[in-house]
């Protein structure tokens, strides 16, 4: 059994189980460098935007994806999970550079991350506590109604508003929010 075969075969296992993850797992950022997004290393919380370069919804939200890991880089760890499957590496590091992306970005095992923390559309947000405890799963603003209509500005904060409410202890009004963007590929 080839290694990427094993990872997601043992994902499979681990959402069988129901639980997010019984061993820290960990995953080859493009960069070359293991990362371990359940591992919260110190942040509140781990951010992962699932995103595609041959989806313009995705590909039109990366300024706010950017600000956001700006703005909250220092209280959170963030990942960007390129969750097209086949992906070749010329174009994720194409779409690293034109998106100005600066989080370590995943591709090795992004359907198999995808499918055990909920994820079907790029782009979306998911956000991990402790112990990989899903604690928003959605939408990072309402700028898209629907994949293909939006709007001239948003007019909610979703994602936003969920990582100020665990600045601040509180509970995420709105913890399960719909995106509106690409259906990730491969998910059964």
């Amino acid at each position: 059994m080839n290694p990427s075969r094993f990872a997601l075969v043992a994902l499979v296992l681990l959402l069988a189980s129901g639980s997010l993850r019984a061993e820290p797992l960990a995953f080859k950022a493009v960069d070359g460098k293991t990362v371990q997004p359940f591992e919260l290393a110190g942040k509140k919380a781990s951010v992962l935007f699932f995103v595609s370069p041959y989806c313009p919804t995705s590909n039109n939200f990366m300024p706010e994806i950017n600000s956001i890991m700006k703005e909250y880089q220092d209280r959170f760890a963030f990942f960007v999970v390129e969750a097209e499957p086949g992906l070749q590496l010329t174009d994720v590091l194409r779409h690293i550079e034109i998106s100005a992306i600066s989080a370590p970005v995943l591709l090795e095992g992004a359907i198999g991350l995808a499918k055990q923390t909920g994820a079907t559309i790029t782009p979306e947000a998911v956000v991990l506590g402790e112990r990989g405890a899903k604690l928003y799963r959605g939408r990072i603003n309402d700028y898209y109604l629907t994949p293909t209509r939006k709007q001239k500005q948003p007019t909610t904060r979703d994602l936003r508003d969920a990582l100020d409410a665990i600045l601040a202890g509180q509970p995420i009004a709105s913890p399960a929010i719909p995106a509106a963007g690409c259906k990730i590929s491969g998910l059964e």
